[in-house]
C-alpha cells in the first residue's frame, strides 16, 4: 500500500547571500519553504501566490517566478504521507513577515544549514537546488 499524497506548492526564496528562507508552522518542529496544499481546482501558480501572501504578508514578484520542477518527499507534518511538490524560485515584492499559521522564519545557508530541523523536501531537495543556483 502506498502513502497518501499531498499536492503542494512551495516558494524557494533566496537572499542576496544565497541563503534560503524557511518557515516553521505553529505546533510543528521542522522548518520548510513557505507554501502549502493546492486547493481542489486550483492551479499551482495561483496556490503559490495565495500561500505567500497568507504566510509572509507579501506578494511574489510575478516576473521572477521560475519553475524548479516537481519533487516528491516524505511529508514533515503529516505522518504516513508524502508530498508531491511544485517548487518555484521566486523573489518577494516586499519584506516577509510571520503571518497566518507561521510561527517562525529564518534564513539558512544551503551549504551549512546548522542544526535547525528541516523538512525532508527542504533538506534533500531544496538545499541541493539552492546550492546549484548560487
Amino acid at each position: 500500500m502506498t502513502d497518501p499524497v499531498l499536492r503542494i506548492v512551495a516558494a524557494v526564496v533566496l537572499d542576496d547571500d544565497g541563503h534560503v528562507l524557511v518557515v516553521r508552522k505553529r505546533g510543528t518542529t521542522a522548518f520548510m519553504q513557505p507554501g502549502g496544499k493546492i486547493e481542489p481546482g486550483e492551479q499551482p501558480l495561483a496556490a503559490l501566490h495565495r500561500e505567500v501572501v497568507e504566510e509572509l504578508g507579501t506578494a511574489v514578484d510575478p516576473t521572477s517566478v521560475r519553475s524548479l520542477g516537481r519533487h516528491h518527499a516524505v511529508a514533515a507534518n503529516e505522518p504516513g504521507h508524502t508530498v508531491d511538490a511544485y517548487l518555484y524560485l521566486v523573489r518577494l515584492d516586499g519584506t516577509p513577515a510571520v503571518a497566518a499559521e507561521i510561527e517562525e522564519m529564518a534564513w539558512v545557508d544551503p551549504v551549512a544549514p546548522g542544526d535547525v530541523e528541516l523538512a525532508p523536501l527542504t533538506r534533500d531537495t531544496v538545499l541541493v537546488l539552492a546550492r546549484e543556483l548560487v
